[in-house]
């Protein structure tokens, strides 16, 4: 079983760091990478509502007033300042975004990076999100696929004509193509019919949703692998994005030592990558170097030890 690789979520909103500091997550990532973490990933909220109730994981864990960097802005700025570590979205709330604008800017944030872009891709939670740029809230599956497979068409040989339920083009050029051969998406979520073909037809990955026990994820992983194999995919290629569970110490807290040691109960289930949530073990930047520093000592051991 290969390792798998350590993806950091970062907060790229204002319950960190305070609003006249927000830029400073570009240094974050930086930090991160001189750690020897292999991807940070970045969450999305285009708008708020005070309708948090609606949140399907518990409460909703910050202020509405928080504000929310765009992700695709802030991995760009990311990718000025560092030079190996993976770019990521989680999740993009993908249908929000009108196709051709998502692949152009996806195409070029693959093209600063170098081809370091991983798009992590979802419906989000929030209707509001939705009527605030004339969407229909009950459309944003269908919203998503069309969206996702247009961007795949554009990606593609130029001109590109593509049509579906909600997206049309007609010999249309959308240049410049992403640098990686094929820009890997993420899928999020459950499995549903309409997520297996998704995540078959026009995936490379899978993000679990956050509650899911890591038997779940092994049965999701072979299913998919299943699906893979049948339509005729390299199912060893599958990527899929599991989240390390936070570990206590018997003191009651987090115990990053003991979390990054779930990394090996992630990979015998299937996953290629463990995401790490740092608001777990970091409430302030004025700790972030402390963190950084044990992170970078206790990852390098993990990964020594196999």
């Amino acid at each position: 079983m290969a390792l798998p690789t350590l993806a950091l979520g970062i907060p790229s909103y204002g319950a960190f760091f305070p609003p006249d500091r927000l830029h400073e997550v570009v240094t974050l990532a930086r930090l991160a990478e001189e750690a020897g973490v292999e991807g940070v990933i970045i969450p999305d909220h285009v708008v708020m509502s005070d309708q948090t109730q609606r949140y399907e994981w518990g409460r909703f864990p910050l202020p509405i007033e928080t504000p929310w960097l765009e992700p695709m802005t802030v991995l760009a700025a990311i990718a000025g300042a560092t030079s190996r570590i993976r770019l990521s979205t989680g999740i993009l709330i993908a249908p929000l975004r009108p196709a051709a604008v998502l692949a152009k800017t996806a195409a070029t944030l693959d093209v600063l990076s170098s081809g370091r872009l991983d798009l992590g891709v979802g419906t989000g939670w929030q209707k509001e999100e939705f009527d605030a740029v004339g969407l229909d809230y009950a459309n944003r599956g269908r919203l998503l696929t069309d969206s996702i497979a247009a961007c795949r068409a554009l990606w593609g040989p130029s001109p590109t004509t593509f049509e579906s339920e909600t997206v049309r083009l007609e010999r249309i050029w959308c240049e410049p193509k992403p640098v990686q051969k094929k820009l890997p998406i993420f899928f999020s979520g459950t499995l549903t019919k309409r997520n297996m073909y998704r995540l078959v037809h026009l995936g490379d990955g899978w993000i679990p949703i956050m509650t899911e026990t890591l038997d779940g994820m092994a049965e999701g992983v072979a299913r998919l692998k299943q699906a893979w194999n049948e339509a005729g995919r390299n199912a060893d290629e599958l990527r899929v994005r599991g989240t390390l569970e936070v570990v206590k110490s018997s003191a009651g807290r987090p115990d990053l030592a003991a979390t990054l040691r779930g990394v090996h109960d992630l990979g015998v289930r299937g996953a290629t990558e463990a995401q790490l949530q740092m608001l777990a073990f970091v409430r302030t930047p004025e700790r972030m170097p402390d963190f950084f520093a044990e992170l970078s000592e206790i990852w390098a051991a993990v990964k020594a030890a196999g």
